[in-house]
């Protein structure tokens, strides 16, 4: 099975599951990932405090229909769980359309989807159905039935850490908040667990986080806050499997080192894409890059955050995703890692006049290579600027090599005396 179809099956199965900021949805979709990964599942009581939030009354759900007298539901939360607003409070009763009609929920211009609607803060109730749907209602009255639950619990998330030869950390971030909705955010569940799988021995330690949106990133930044400054660099993932092109929001530093890493994978690549600066809308980017904490993350998505038709309707379903895209995702951030992994700065250790390369036997050493001269030009070009104010990136960049032969140069001539960290 190739990965891409590997993690279409994983979006397929979680696709049902009727997530929210806090319940049994979250906890059986951890479940799920952690038949693949080793998870440390962190479960935070309501009411506790969070920065300048509160961890709200834990929400589940049995059932909840509207069916007519004779007892056809028209509007079926097991049918689709978008059919619900999430956090919706408990009913049950007859009600007439007139009644009825105030806590539905359509799209008139795109009459054939149903919309995705939430109401975390705020108690209230409510159906989302096509407009189509909603036009072909027969006459009330309505049984009305919310078999659902607001009670003090937790909210849930979980940690997948991957230990590197370092301490210092990247983390890699999804939101496991939205129900039936397969690119924003399965896809990049998806990808992010494939991602974690393939790391072996990294430099950075690598922290994948699955947490609620806002609320959870939140709550992992307010018990996480005496260690922040262990991160040095981050994702937040998100729409992952669209057809559009790679996106790349910039972290609020704007020229963080994980900006410039992406920029240039991307760059290099060939593929189709876009670089946008920072804003504080989206997805939880935000969050890490709120003023106090200013943390080198960025987000990385394919159509941006509410950029396509099917975002945050029934038309965002398995069969809106692909294999092929969630792969070219997952083979980009596996390059930005590679770059991240392998950044140095060096400090040439004989800077006078340019030192005799093949003596020491690095010429020889190339013997063999398909990119024989142009490893050799590497050489000199990391020799040129190991200055302790050039990365291997900053080097890469200048002399227009790619960076993997920069960093192999660069090895090679740390491991003959020439460089040094």
């Amino acid at each position: 099975m190739t990965v891409g179809r590997r993690m279409h099956e994983l979006v397929e199965r979680l696709y049902p599951l009727c997530r929210s900021i806090t319940g049994d949805g979250v906890r059986e979709t951890l479940a799920v990932l952690g038949e693949a990964l080793d998870l440390d599942v962190h479960e935070v009581p309501t009411g506790t405090q969070v920065l300048d939030w509160t961890v709200p009354q834990e929400w589940n759900v049995r059932d909840a229909y509207v069916a007519d007298a004779t007892g056809n539901r028209l509007i079926d939360f097991q049918a689709l769980n978008l059919h619900l607003v999430g956090y919706s409070v408990p009913v049950r009763g007859w009600m007439s359309f007139e009644e009825l009609r105030p806590h539905l929920h359509t799209l008139p211009e795109q009459p054939d989807l149903v919309p995705y609607r939430t109401s975390y803060y705020s108690p209230t109730w409510g159906f989302c159905l096509s407009e189509n749907a909603l036009q072909a209602l027969p006459a009330g009255p309505y049984e009305v039935v919310i078999d659902s639950s607001l009670t003090d619990g937790h909210l849930t998330y979980a940690e997948h850490v991957v230990r590197g030869q370092v301490s210092d950390e990247v983390i890699i971030t999804c939101h496991v908040c939205h129900p039936s909705l397969a690119n924003d955010n399965l896809a990049g569940i998806a990808v992010a667990v494939e991602l974690a799988a393939r790391l072996n021995n990294p430099w950075y330690t690598y922290r994948f986080i699955f947490a609620p949106g806002t609320i959870g990133a939140i709550t992992w930044l307010a018990r996480n806050f005496a260690s922040i400054e262990r991160v040095k660099h981050g994702v937040v993932l998100a729409c992952a499997g669209d057809q559009g092109p790679l996106t790349y929001k910039k972290s609020r530093r704007g020229d963080a080192e994980i900006d410039q890493v992406v920029q240039h994978v991307l760059e290099t690549s060939g593929r189709p894409h876009s670089i946008v600066g920072f804003s504080p809308y989206g997805y939880d980017e935000r969050q890490y890059c709120s003023p106090g904490f200013n943390l080198g993350v960025g987000s990385l998505t394919r159509t941006p955050y509410a950029g396509y038709p099917e975002y945050h309707t029934s038309g965002d379903n398995p069969d809106f995703v692909s294999p092929d895209a969630m792969t070219d995702t997952l083979e980009t951030l596996w390059e930005v890692v590679g770059v991240l992994d392998r950044n140095r700065t060096y400090v040439n250790q004989s800077p006078y006049g340019e030192p005799q390369l093949g003596r020491r036997g690095l010429y020889e050493s190339l013997g063999g290579r398909s990119d024989t001269k142009q490893a050799q030009l590497a050489m000199l070009w990391v020799l040129n600027l190991s200055d302790g104010e050039h990365s291997l990136l900053d080097v890469a960049r200048k002399s227009g090599l790619p960076f993997p032969t920069i960093a192999d140069a660069a090895r090679a001539l740390h491991d003959a005396g020439l460089v040094k960290e």
